[in-house]
């Protein structure tokens, strides 16, 4: 784990923040999953990316005071981008797919007032 190496140990704000920005990626997205709709579950996303993007910009201090290397640094950048990417496509997948249900059901809901009249 890159935050319980020695450099690390020096800075302890700066490790508990990585590592409380990398949970909290986590744990919106298991919060979220919980809700009971795709509208918060976005929100709880959303936060997630902010997490994600918050553990990047850490990356950067981390580079900056020699903690990592250049070669660490690339290696976990890359990630978080893949994660923040993962995220957004699926915030947009949500969207979509609550559009699409709730054109399904105005749609639904049309039919069934021609029928009657």
């Amino acid at each position: 784990q890159l935050t319980s190496r020695d450099n690390f140990k020096r800075d302890y704000g700066l490790k508990e923040q990585i590592k409380r920005a990398a949970v909290s990626i986590m744990n919106n997205i298991s919060e979220g999953f919980e809700r009971d709709n795709n509208k918060e579950y976005n929100n709880f996303l959303g936060y997630a990316k902010g997490s994600a993007g918050e553990v990047r910009s850490m990356l950067y201090v981390a580079l900056d005071l020699n903690y990592i290397s250049k070669v660490e640094f690339d290696d976990n950048y890359k990630k978080a981008v893949n994660i923040i990417m993962q995220i957004s496509n699926f915030k947009k997948y949500l969207f979509n797919y609550s559009v699409k249900e709730k054109f399904k059901t105005v749609k639904s809901i049309i039919l069934h007032i021609i029928k009657i009249n």
